[in-house]
Parts: C-alpha cells; structure tokens; sequence
C-alpha cells in the first residue's frame, strides 16, 4: 500500500462518497458527475466512477495522482481535477458538476453575476468555458483549469461546471450556491428586471463571501443529511468559527 492510500483511510472515503450522494440528492449532479478530494501534493481520492447517487457505502474510490496517467477505470473529465491540484495549490476539493440552471445560462454563454449572498462568493465572475465537447485530453482539461484560473468556479457551455475549493465539503457548498446564484440570474432574466439588478460591488462581496457563523457547516450538514456515512464524512472536515 502507497502512502498516498494510507492517507485514503475511512474518513476520507466516506467523505467522498457522501459528497457525491449529497450533489446527487441536490440535483446537482445525474448520472454524470465526480468530486474528488485532495490527500497530499501529489495525490487525491476520487468517487467511484458511476452515478454519484448510486455509490454504496463502503464503495471505494480511486487514488489518483496529480501528474500522471489516469488509473485504469477512472473517467476521462477526472484530468480536470488533475490539472486544477496542479495549477492551485490552494485546492483541496474539486466538483465537477451538472447544476441544471447553471447548464441552461451556460448555454447562451452567460454566467451568474454576483446579485445576492450565495452569488458574492463567485464575484467578480464565473468565468464560462466555451466549449461544449467533452473534456477527453490533457489539453482541453489544462484550458478548463487555466480558464477557472483563481476563482472559484468555472461554467462549461452547456457542459455544467467546475467547482474548486480548499476543501470537498467547501466545493460541495459552493456547488449549490452556484445554482442558487445562477436561479437568481435566470429568474431576474425571465422577469425582465436583469438590466436594471444591480450586482454586488467587489467589496461587498468580499464582506459578505464569509465562512464565520459555520456558514459552510451548516449548508454541509443540510445537504448531508440522512446520508449513512454522514457522521464519519464529517469528522474530517476543516471548522470555520
């Protein structure tokens, strides 16, 4: 056994796996999908390669390193998650998404804009990817990486979208205030009020893009909810105060 599996111990698994549940309940993900989380600088740990909601408990990921070839029977898109680690290593949790909102913007190549809390954590964009083929070679995934470049987020034009954070269950959360920013976005759209909305200026978005007052904790704990690996995915969570 590698260092790197050692680290994959039974904390780590179960996290992975109830933050794929979680995306899947959310419907935030379907049948295509992954999140992955960091163990080292050189490796990480990513879902089984199946429809994130049918991932049992118990059902082992795959150690996968940062440079490299992909293991045998990891999905071809994982390589984003390879290329994101590499660029930033600020990043402990990758997500690679399909938030339905998210997808019908992205489509029309327009991104959510930083209108309410949950969006300010995305400002000042959500850079778009402009590409709506499947990300099946080192060059594509190094362009969705250098496009997300040090956001948060990146949308893949009618592809879903792209989630890093410094850590799982911050890219998890981040995932779902993604979609509730791109909900706004489409529903001031739809009503036709999106050209006089206004949008959060830089620094009030920066005063309210907090995680103080278990921000992201408390949206983990309500996305993992009844999850049966809940409690030992929790136990290896970073904690804001």
């Amino acid at each position: 056994m590698s260092a790197a599996q050692a680290q994959a111990g039974a904390g780590q698994e179960a996290l992975v796996r109830a933050a794929a549940r979680a995306l899947a309940r959310a419907n935030l993900v379907h049948a295509y999908g992954h999140c992955s989380a960091r163990l080292d600088a050189g490796h990480f740990l990513v879902c089984a390669a199946r429809p994130m909601g049918l991932i049992e408990p118990g059902e082992a990921g795959t150690v996968v390193p940062v440079h490299g070839e992909l293991p045998e029977g990891v999905l071809g898109e994982v390589r984003i998650h390879q290329h994101i680690y590499r660029l930033r290593p600020d990043v402990g949790g990758v997500v690679r998404s399909m938030p339905p909102t998210v997808m019908t913007l992205s489509s029309a190549r327009v991104t959510p804009r930083p209108r309410h809390g949950m969006g300010s954590y995305f400002s000042p964009a959500v850079p778009l990817w402009d590409d709506p083929q499947l990300v099946r070679s080192d060059a594509q995934a190094r362009g969705v990486a250098e496009t997300l470049g040090a956001a948060r987020a990146v949308a893949m034009r009618g592809n879903g979208a792209v989630v890093a954070a410094e850590s799982l269950m911050h890219a998890v959360v981040l995932t779902w205030y993604l979609e509730d920013a791109a909900r706004i976005e489409w529903q001031l759209r739809s009503a036709g009020l999106a050209e006089g909305a206004p949008t959060l200026a830089p620094e009030e978005a920066a005063a309210r893009a907090v995680g103080t007052g278990r921000i992201y904790e408390r949206m983990w704990e309500y996305l993992i909810a009844g999850d049966p690996e809940a409690a030992l995915a929790d136990l290896s969570q970073p904690r804001t105060q």
